[in-house]
């Protein structure tokens, strides 16, 4: 009897040590502060980040100056269940987004019923806030009666904003930070000598507006350009006030600078084109300007 329960008793004890210890490997490999995320989640979260995300984003000023409004036209359809954009269209699950630009934030919108939280925020729907309010709406405005987790990707950001500020704001684009025109200048330095026969290709860009010979159109014909005064001349041409003060030649550095972001070289300018942000291809329009 007694070695029965000897026997028992070791088997019980050694039971109890084996589950000691796959406690606590288990704790030790899935504890709740440990560094690393899993190689691949379970499944996602809306509005969590994925590892990593975000990191090195340019600032939404310079992405802005890229920003492509058709492809923030496509982007606005993940919006279009809740709101409208259309000059007098009627509210629905969210408020009627005409015009939302330079508006007051949590306000108007023919009497929609924003949350607390939002009218409480105070300030205008600039362009910092709007791309605040469209990465993470919860952030934010806690409390926020938005469904939507937010838009994680910056460019996309920006070509929304792009779309919805040529629905009835048509506000000036923000300058681009210091920091950013740097890093665009050191890639304009890095650029190889322009190519004129890929720049015919990149000029097909600018072919809506502008000829090379002939009347004048949208934009002023561009023969002969580089050399020519900034702002004046051109068959007459109506140009912007703020590009008819710039003074000075249409140079090689000037023409860069124009091309990479229009309305930071000359603010007020009524040029639309948001820039080229490739500096190779504003090197390779550059050569095709000065062979024509």
């Amino acid at each position: 009897m007694a070695d029965r329960f000897n026997t028992t008793a070791g088997w019980a004890l050694f039971s109890g040590l084996v589950a000691l210890g796959l406690a606590s490997i288990s704790a030790h490999h899935f504890r709740a502060d440990k560094e690393n995320r899993p190689e691949k989640m379970g499944y996602e979260i809306a509005g969590v980040a994925k590892g990593g995300a975000g990191a090195g984003e340019a600032p939404f000023e310079a992405l802005l100056a890229t920003a492509d409004a058709a492809k923030g036209e496509e982007a606005f359809k993940k919006c279009a269940s809740c709101h409208t954009i259309a000059q007098g269209g009627a509210n629905g699950i969210g408020p009627n987004l005409y015009a939302v630009l330079g508006d007051a934030i949590g306000q108007g919108r023919g009497g929609f019923a924003f949350s607390d939280a939002l009218k409480k925020k105070g300030g205008k729907w600039d362009w910092k806030a709007l791309n605040d309010w469209l990465k993470s709406p919860r952030t934010f405005a806690d409390g926020t009666k938005m469904t939507f987790a937010g838009i994680e990707d910056g460019q996309e950001r920006a070509n929304l904003m792009a779309y919805l500020n040529k629905q009835g704001s048509n506000l000036p684009l923000p300058p681009v930070p210091a920091v950013a025109a740097a890093a665009g200048g050191a890639a304009a330095a890095a650029a190889k000598p322009g190519d004129p026969v890929h720049g015919a290709e990149v000029f097909k860009k600018c072919s809506a507006c502008h000829a090379l010979a002939g009347a004048n159109g949208i934009g002023p014909t561009l023969g002969k350009i580089v050399g020519d005064d900034i702002g004046k001349g051109r068959g007459g041409f109506a140009f912007s006030d703020a590009l008819a003060k710039k003074g000075g030649k249409w140079d090689e550095a000037s023409l860069d600078k124009w091309l990479a972001n229009p309305r930071e070289f000359a603010a007020g300018t009524k040029m639309t084109f948001a820039g080229l942000e490739n500096a190779q291809d504003r090197a390779d329009v550059i050569a095709y300007l000065k062979a024509n």
